[in-house]
């Protein structure tokens, strides 16, 4: 199964950013604007549409404020025979986050692809988590 991890800091405190990523119908305007183009709702799941117009019914699995860690699976994709991705929020330094964004998949093949992605993602979220806490 392969597995690709994206870590960075934001300029925020980690219950702001905890706030955004726990708003899992939010993630087209909160986490990824631009790059998670629309969300919608779907049951527990959300159906999200990415800027290079792929789209994906993201189930939520678990949501623990404690921990600061949210889990959904990409599910119903013919693409990924399985898909399981986590977001943690973890103190850094004084005001600061660190998000760490792992995703297990498979096919393996796909790796290439979901990385790019996720670089990209990430990229995205450090920007608008340390704008939406300005």
């Amino acid at each position: 199964m392969a597995s690709v991890q994206k870590e960075f800091v934001v300029e925020a405190t980690p219950s702001l950013v905890w706030e955004a990523l726990a708003d899992f119908q939010a993630v087209d305007r909160r986490v990824a604007p631009g790059f998670v183009t629309a969300s919608r709702p779907d049951g527990d799941a959300r159906i999200v549409t990415f800027a290079n117009g792929m789209s994906a019914r993201e189930l939520l699995i678990a949501c623990d404020a404690k921990t600061r860690r949210l889990v959904y699976a990409v599910v119903g994709n013919e693409r990924l025979t399985h898909h399981n991705a986590s977001v943690q929020v973890f103190a850094e330094g004084t005001d600061g986050s660190r998000v760490v964004w792992t995703a297990d998949f498979l096919p393996d093949a796909l790796t290439p692809y979901i990385g790019a992605q996720m670089e990209q993602g990430a990229l995205v979220m450090k920007t608008a988590l340390a704008h939406n806490a300005a």
